[in-house]
């Protein structure tokens, strides 16, 4: 491996068998579960151990490589992401969660089909398994195989190979298993970032005169990158397209993370096998773990762009054709690490790809096996046999996506990518199990137009603009979220108000009391100081 010395894999090595080896000890100690075992770890994970995997399910190379890339290109603002899902996490914790598990739901497509029709349900399941799959699998091992590939310079092909297979290995424990080790990924992934951010600043220390000096570094980088150091952009910002301004804390970036935190199998799955206390404990210290998130993530991508503006790492960040290519910030930094700290690094980044390709893939399994395998092929299936599908689903869905992952070679921001894609499916989601909590009178065909529309419509209005020759603007894609969501919540309440009374099915109806938002003072208190840090974030960096 050209770039990594003998102390980076013997670090390497260290984290591989500390994982693996936590893992086994975990399955062997809970081994004989059943599905609910398998696909939920059920009443054996903590908070601490819930709000790690949430975030190690959520934090991959999309993250390091994806948002540094972004963060190279557009600086602060992409830390929306990371800042406005800390109070989305909150929402979920007080509102969704409890109405999941006093109703007993235990999968999204679950949901769906208790609340409307097993139609409803089962289109949304194939939406999420192909998003799940060809969206986020897909970009993960890609980013993943790409960083790997930078620093070691070992061929791309193997990378993706090596990573799947890793993946494999940890998943087919289930999530009681993933639920663990995650929390072990977390903590390398959290260490080997920091490692990176404090190499990226002494960087643009030194390279500005200045001795070797973190806050050196983090001073000059507040007077080099006044322009990348923005949370709202105004409309004539060149990326104003990924991020519109007002739009990324009133609009469309709440449809995005309420959909992801409040509406994703792979994120609830975590907390909706623990009891709502201690889940509402996991989701608030997931929350907090957001908040830090973009020091490692974003961080150093807008160091690299003040290097890069001071004639540094030109060949480094540019490919063959001589195009600059954002999502190469991050791998440019691992490739100066000194040895020992890159491989921590390099842990770091594979303990990230692995713990969410791992979450992924279970989430698919569970959804294929409980929700397609067992609703429709085979009605009759053992405990086993459900694992045991779910297992084999591992590994097709992790195959499948390897195959696609080369393709993504000629995107500049594959975080962007992600975010765009995800969302098509976003706003029929979030409407759909919005109205059915909260309003009664929304109808089983009401929510199957919507399941049906959603992708449809959010296609529709991404092309309207070149097909109507420019009659109809070019809207940001989290506008275009806002604007499909409000669309299909319209049209949702039209065609219920159209249906007759006798078209409610009460007995479908979620059972709701005021008792289930009721939290805890420490929770209110935990969750204003959340508030009040963002609030002072965007207040200092407007």
């Amino acid at each position: 491996m050209k770039n990594l010395h003998t102390a980076d894999v013997i670090v390497f090595l260290i984290y591989l068998a500390a994982v693996a080896g936590y893992g086994y000890y975990i399955h062997r100690r809970r081994k004989g579960g059943g599905s609910k075992e398998f696909f939920l770890a059920e009443g054996s994970l903590t908070w601490w151990a819930i709000g790690a995997s949430i975030i190690a399910s959520n934090i991959s190379a999309e993250h390091f490589i994806g948002m540094s890339g972004s963060g190279f290109a557009l600086g602060l603002a992409i830390a929306s992401y990371e800042w406005m899902a800390a109070a989305a996490l909150i929402v979920v914790a007080v509102v969704f969660i409890p109405l999941y598990r006093e109703n007993g739901i235990y999968t999204m497509p679950q949901f769906l089909a208790k609340r409307y029709n097993n139609h409803v349900s089962t289109i949304m399941a194939v939406w999420w398994l192909l998003i799940y799959v060809f969206v986020n699998l897909t970009s993960i091992i890609y980013l993943g195989a790409l960083a790997i590939h930078s620093v070691t310079g070992i061929s791309f092909i193997v990378c993706i190979a090596g990573l799947v297979i890793f993946s494999i290995l940890v998943t087919l424990g289930g999530m009681n298993v993933i639920g663990y080790t995650d929390v072990v990924q977390v903590l390398v992934l959290i260490i080997g970032g920091l490692v990176t951010t404090y190499l990226a600043l002494v960087l643009v220390s030194v390279s500005f005169g200045y001795e070797s000096n973190v806050f050196t570094g983090l001073r000059l980088i507040g007077e080099k990158a006044d322009s990348h150091l923005h949370m709202i952009f105004s409309s004539d910002h060149p990326y104003y397209s990924d991020l519109p301004g007002l739009s990324v804390i009133i609009g469309g970036m709440w449809i995005n993370n309420l959909n992801y935190f409040g509406c994703n199998q792979y994120i609830t799955q975590r907390a909706l096998g623990a009891d709502i206390k201690t889940a509402r404990k996991g989701l608030l210290f997931a929350a907090y773990l957001k908040l830090f998130i973009p020091v490692i993530a974003v961080l150093p991508g807008i160091a690299v762009w003040v290097l890069y503006q001071n004639g540094a790492f030109h060949a480094e960040m540019m490919d063959a054709a001589g195009v600059v290519k954002p999502d190469h910030a991050y791998p440019t930094l691992l490739s100066l690490l000194p040895p020992g700290m890159k491989g921590l690094a390099f842990a770091a980044l594979t303990a990230a790809i692995v713990a969410s390709l791992a979450g992924k893939a279970n989430s698919i399994s569970t959804i294929f096996a409980l929700d397609i395998y067992k609703k429709y092929l085979n009605k009759e299936a053992s405990e086993k046999n459900l694992v045991f599908t779910g297992r084999w689903t591992v590994v097709v869905s992790l195959g499948l996506a390897a195959l696609v992952a080369p393709a993504l070679q000629n995107l500049d921001q594959a975080y962007q990518f992600v975010q765009e894609y995800v969302g098509f499916i976003s706003p029929g989601v979030l409407g759909i199990f919005l109205l059915g909590f909260f309003w009664k009178r929304t109808t089983s065909a009401a929510s199957l137009m919507a399941a049906l529309l959603t992708v449809p419509l959010s296609a529709f209005l991404k092309f309207l603009p070149s097909w109507s020759g420019g009659w109809f603007p070019d809207l940001p894609f989290m506008d275009r979220m806002t604007l499909a969501f409000f669309i299909l919540i319209a049209l949702m309440i039209l065609m219920s108000l159209l249906s007759p009374a006798s078209a409610i099915q009460h007995d479908r109806l979620l059972k709701i009391e005021r008792s289930y938002f009721k939290v805890g003072m420490p929770f209110v208190i935990s969750s204003l100081v959340i508030l009040g840090i963002l609030v002072a974030i965007y207040a200092a960096y407007w």
